[in-house]
């Protein structure tokens, strides 16, 4: 960690987050205020009305938490039914140069569930799997939509806060429309021309297919024309055949409009197999440092937006520095981790100097790979320029704590602030209890009611984690989709199902969860993972607004727990690791901290 040059591109790097925070902030007063003015306005207030116009909404009617929930989850019903019909007849529509099939019925209901949660969990190569419309219309589409409803619902349980004796907490029609028009497509926009001027390319196509320098030979079992193996004349020992390979194939397609998208609305699912560790999706280290503030700014923004709408631009900056010391916390531990290196591989002629290389690219070095998986895994992005599979333990440890804590230390966009929010009732419910007094939180009292569906929130993302990793590792075809035996298999099965449920997408990908034998219990735990993850979280989240909208404003008092300054940061940092570590720390245990020490005693898996 010696590294003069890797400290100050941190330095650069929290620089800049804090100077986009404020700005970005008041942009979304404006953007989340249904009646707010943008500078955008001239070209884009027209869209907007013609759009209310076309669906038939009224703009100025606003909804109860119960009609704002109904909204939310038909909008996504159907766009998930209409991502699936998409997947399953690729073959039939357009835009498919490398005419690939369409995709199993497990595969694309994961993968619809996936991109309807904002999580991207990939159980395939995207560039052998997906054609340039899938791309687009199921996957992309679902990049904005996904965004914008979780900064909708940030923003309904902020009014919940900010409004008293109300019985509404916005238009979610409104709220979606808005974020996409005024504030996710002009941003990627311009971010997209970024990243073609980087060397990201954008195009229709098809697959460039290319010499190798040098012709390699492998061997592989022989099949027969319909694709099973020929056996030896004992009918039993394959035949195994030599097979050369002189040609590459290389990806062409829309990628730059893709990743803009992926990195803004933290949602991480990459347009490659390789993610953002190949060169057509991050080919410089100034794409590499653009794409990971992306995925900081707007849940960063956000805290400064809290601030703003309750009046108590102290208590923003306060839930923005919780997030913050538990970021850099994180990042110093994963980049330590990684330097130190594996004392196997030392043991073996690689230098120390030299860290854990293995599973990352050459051009981002440890640093950047530490810091790109902290970042990924604190915003529940996933996006990965490096195998997280291919760290250390302790390394590793990180970003699967990371996704543990709930995906609260910035998080997804909208999912990160109302995540927290959830430990901050939390907090100030547990500072109640030390004083022996009715909890308050800005001024409205926190109730058994509230408290219950806090409980709800933090109950549905723990039994669902650890149930289903429970299930998948005592079972057949949960241990035949691991790569690796021991602890680190284990940290396999609890990383997909902490990654899903977390709605990150994220993978420890030594775990292969599409088989080729084509088992669908992988595809479709994870797919139900990921949509307890979202809705069993956002339904009581948007009653625990409801019922905050409509509570009285009580005067502070003597005995009022003040939630901003260092004793509320320091409480509700602790709320949040000790609810982490209380929950999760005898899997982890099982995992990657007995890995770690395995490691050390000599032993790999």
């Amino acid at each position: 960690m010696n590294n003069s040059n890797a400290w100050l591109q941190f330095a650069v790097y929290v620089a800049a987050l804090l100077l986009i925070t404020k700005p970005l902030g008041l942009y979304l007063v404006q953007v989340l205020d249904a009646r707010g003015r943008t500078w955008l306005d001239p070209v884009v207030r027209p869209l907007e009305r013609l759009t209310y116009r076309l669906c038939r909404l009224d703009a100025e009617r606003e909804q109860g938490w119960i009609a704002y929930t109904i909204s939310m989850l038909m909008f996504s019903l159907v766009g998930m039914l209409f991502t699936y019909v998409i997947l399953r007849l690729q073959d039939h529509l357009p835009l498919n140069p490398q005419n690939l099939p369409g995709l199993p019925p497990h595969l694309a209901f994961n993968t619809a569930a996936s991109f309807i949660t904002n999580t991207n969990w990939q159980s395939y190569g995207g560039e052998s799997t997906m054609s340039y419309f899938s791309q687009m219309v199921a996957l992309a589409l679902h990049n904005f939509t996904s965004a914008a409803t979780g900064i909708a619902i940030a923003a309904a349980l902020v009014r919940g806060l900010a409004r008293r004796t109300a019985q509404t907490i916005g238009n979610f029609w409104v709220d979606v429309t808005r974020v996409t028009y005024y504030l996710l497509v002009p941003v990627c926009l311009v971010f997209a021309v970024f990243l073609v001027s980087q060397g990201i390319i954008q195009n229709f196509s098809p697959y460039t297919t290319a010499k190798t320098l040098d012709p390699y030979t492998y061997q592989t079992p022989k099949t027969d024309d319909k694709g099973q193996p020929v056996l030896a004349a004992d009918g039993k020992t394959p035949v195994i055949a030599n097979q050369t390979v002189d040609t590459q194939t290389i990806v062409q397609g829309p990628i730059a409009s893709q990743i803009a998208i992926k990195m803004l609305g933290t949602n991480g699912g990459g347009y490659v197999n390789a993610n953002a560790a190949h060169p057509f999706e991050n080919p410089t280290p100034l794409s590499n440092f653009f794409q990971m503030l992306s995925i900081f700014a707007i849940p960063s923004a956000l805290t400064y937006y809290l601030g703003r709408m309750v009046k108590n631009q102290r208590h923003g900056w306060s839930v923005w520095s919780a997030m913050f010391i538990m970021f850099v916390i994180g990042a110093l531990v994963a980049w330590k981790a990684e330097a130190a290196g594996n004392p196997i591989h030392q043991k073996l002629g690689v230098a120390a100097a030299d860290g854990n290389m293995e599973g990352k690219e050459v051009r981002f070095g440890i640093f950047n790979s530490a810091l790109f998986a902290t970042i990924t895994t604190d915003a529940s992005c996933g996006a990965v320029n490096a195998m997280h599979d291919s760290f250390t333990p302790l390394g590793g440890l990180v970003p699967l704590f990371n996704i543990e804590t709930g995906e609260v230390i910035f998080g997804g966009v909208g999912a990160g602030l109302y995540g927290m929010l959830i430990f901050v009732v939390l907090a100030v419910f547990i500072a109640g209890l030390m004083v022996g007094r009715t909890p308050e939180y800005l001024g409205k009292k926190i109730e058994a009611y509230d408290v219950k569906l806090v409980m709800l929130v933090l109950m549905a993302l723990s039994t669902t984690i650890l149930g289903f990793t429970a299930w998948a590792a005592i079972t057949d075809w949960g241990q035949a989709g691991l790569n690796n035996a021991g602890p680190h298999g284990f940290s396999e099965i609890l990383y997909a199902y902490s990654s899903c449920v977390g709605n990150n997408g994220s993978a420890f990908a030594g775990l292969t969860a599409n088989p080729a034998n084509g088992d669908p219990h992988w595809d479709t735990t994870l797919a139900l993972a990921m949509l307890i993850g979202r809705f069993l979280m956002i339904v009581p989240i948007l009653a625990l607004a409801g019922n905050l909208a409509g509570k009285k404003l009580i005067p502070a008092s003597v005995g009022t727990f003040q939630t901003d300054g260092a004793t509320f940061v320091a409480l509700l940092i602790g709320t949040v690791v000790l609810v982490g570590a209380l929950t999760f720390l005898p899997a982890l245990a099982m995992g990657p901290i007995v890995e770690h020490f395995l490691m050390h005693a000599g032993n790999l898996f």
